[in-house]
Parts: C-alpha cells; sequence; structure tokens
C-alpha cells in the first residue's frame, strides 16, 4: 500500500537566484512556506535558496506555480504577505494557468489616506474586469467579498477620470419599511442608518472633507432606492447595495433609471433576504429574467472569496452547512 502511494509521488526542485527575495518570501522561520503547504497539500523543504516540492503531480504543480509566480512579484517590489499567499493560492486553484500578476497588480484606486485598492484574488479581478466591461454587473455572493467595496473603488475612479459626472449610491431600507414616517427628524435622519455602510465605504477611500465635498457638490449621492423613481441618470455610476431586499418592482425601476453614458452595478447576497416571506426579492427574479441577456453581467462569489478575518469565512461556511441540513423531527 505505501509503495503504491510512494509511487504517486513527484518531486521538483527550485533555486531561487535572489537570496534576500528569496528569504523574504519564506517568511520568518520558514512562515510562508508552511502557509503554501497547506494551502496546496505538498511538502515544501528549503535549504538555502534551494526548495525541494514534494506531493501528488497536481498539488506539486499548483505550488511550484505558486512558488514560482510569487517569487517573481517579490523581485519586482511587490511585498508578499501571508494574506496574500493564501488568495494567490485560492486563484491559481480556480483556474491553473492565471497570471497572478494580472491579479494583484491591478490597481483599481490609490486613495489619498489608505494602501492602494486592487482585487484580493481571481474572481475579484474578473468581477472588476466585468465592471469595465459590461453596463450592467450584478455582483452576488456572501458578505464580505468585496462586492460593494470593488464597485465603489471603480466608481470613484471614473469620477476622477471624468469618465461619469457623478456616483449614486444606493441602498433599500428594508426594516424601516412603512414606518420611516413615524420616525423622529427628517427624512435623511430617518434613512441615514441604513445608508451608513455605504458612507463607511467612501470615507475608508477619500479623505472625510474630499468625501464630504462630493456629496456637497452633488457629485455622490446616498440615497433609499425610493428616492430613484422617476429619474433618469445619465452620466453616472449608480451602485444599488444589498439587492436582494428590493421587490421585484423596486428592481425594475432602478434598472430602468439607467440613462446614456451610465453603468449600474447591482450586489447583493440571495441567502440574506430580510423581506417578509410573502415577498419575492427582486435579486432573485433579475437572475431569473436577465442572466441570458447580452451586455449584463453577472459574477458570482462564494464563501472562499471572503476577505475579511479569516474566520469569517468559516463562520459562513458553517451557517450555510446547517442550513443545508434537515431541521430535526
Amino acid at each position: 500500500m505505501s509503495d503504491t502511494v510512494t509511487e504517486q509521488l513527484v518531486t521538483e526542485r527550485l533555486t531561487l537566484e535572489d537570496n534576500r527575495v528569496a528569504l523574504a518570501l519564506f517568511g520568518e522561520r520558514n512562515a510562508n512556506l508552511k502557509i503554501i503547504e497547506r494551502e496546496t497539500g505538498a511538502q515544501v523543504h528549503s535549504r538555502g535558496n534551494d526548495l525541494t516540492i514534494v506531493g501528488p503531480a497536481e498539488m506539486v504543480a499548483v505550488a511550484r506555480s505558486l512558488v514560482d509566480q510569487l517569487y517573481r512579484m517579490a523581485r519586482g517590489g511587490k511585498s508578499i504577505g501571508p494574506e496574500d499567499i493564501g488568495r494567490a493560492a485560492v486563484a491559481l486553484r480556480a483556474d491553473a494557468g492565471v497570471d497572478l500578476r494580472d491579479v494583484f497588480h491591478d490597481t483599481i484606486l490609490v486613495a489619498g489616506r489608505a494602501r492602494p485598492i486592487s482585487p484580493k484574488g481571481l474572481a475579484q479581478k474578473r468581477y472588476a474586469d466585468a465592471i469595465r466591461e459590461h453596463d450592467i454587473v450584478f455582483g452576488i455572493g456572501p458578505a464580505g467579498t468585496g462586492k460593494t467595496y470593488l464597485a465603489m473603488a471603480l466608481a470613484i475612479r471614473a469620477l476622477m477620470e471624468k469618465q461619469v459626472k457623478r456616483i449614486v449610491l444606493t441602498r433599500p431600507a428594508v426594516e424601516a419599511g412603512e414606518r420611516l414616517g413615524f420616525l423622529p427628524g427628517s427624512m435623511e435622519e430617518k434613512v441615514s442608518p441604513y445608508l451608513r455602510p455605504l458612507y463607511d465605504a467612501l470615507h475608508d477611500m477619500m479623505d472625510f472633507e474630499k468625501a464630504d465635498q462630493l456629496v456637497a457638490r452633488g457629485l455622490i449621492e446616498v440615497a433609499p432606492i425610493a428616492f430613484m423613481r422617476g429619474r433618469t441618470l445619465n452620466d453616472a455610476f449608480v451602485i444599488l447595495d444589498e439587492a436582494q431586499n428590493t421587490t421585484p418592482e423596486q428592481m425594475k425601476m432602478f434598472l430602468t433609471r439607467l440613462g446614456f453614458e451610465s453603468k449600474a452595478v447591482i450586489t447583493g447576497d440571495v441567502t440574506q433576504i430580510d423581506l417578509p416571506e410573502n415577498r419575492r426579492s427582486g435579486l432573485n427574479e433579475a437572475i431569473t429574467l436577465l442572466s441570458n441577456i447580452p451586455g449584463i453581467a453577472f459574477r458570482y462569489f462564494t464563501e472562499v472569496d471572503v476577505v475579511r478575518h479569516p474566520l469569517v469565512q468559516q463562520i459562513i461556511k458553517a451557517y450555510d452547512n446547517a442550513k443545508a441540513k434537515p431541521t430535526p423531527g
């Protein structure tokens, strides 16, 4: 039995010429190599600048490509951290032929007060490319996959490069429902809590003062979806967040607001619908009705694409598994 297993293993050797870059890539006490082992299933042994990779052929191929591409990126000046290794491994497992430089060197936005915003994996890269290439894009998947954040970064870049004249950020205020009129304060104060996540993302990408100036001048508008009715949005980059909580009527209304030289991105998680049980989600209906229309792109994310704290990915998976199991008795 053991001889059969041994015969199935392959060994590859790799020499990294630049000692300084190799040490940085390996990490302190070979911490990064241990991550590569965990992510690929292959064994990686180092001796000086030489690496020996052992395991089943498919795992060794992924590990070698991962080491080779990360080394070339590090040699080109990119700092490689543990998170980069994990996401690079996910990208290679999804597409063995992917060029990691295309994924990690795609800088969407260089924010004044934050580090550059780039895709964090193959799913995000394909999503960003779809937004660039299509006028209407649906980003569907769990929280923490960067759907809205990347769309906002692309919107801000489009505004800065004068590709559009304004950005419109919107989402449904489902929890308030028809009771908005009974809450204290102005309409803006009533809906503000539901729009807060959009403001948070906006302020994460640019200085508060700059963001507030753009909002005050009407170049960036943050509003509940009800405020979209009756409008035609020309020369605009429009983002609908939490789209799973729109009704079919709201979704149709939103999509038909799109005017000339405009782009719309719709994001949502079909597993987190907060509508009453007797109401169908506008996002689910859109997936059914619009999936085959040329010019409209759908990009899907899963829990492996989550880019928040590593535990978030495990939490999402645990809840999904629980939902899949039949309820006891």
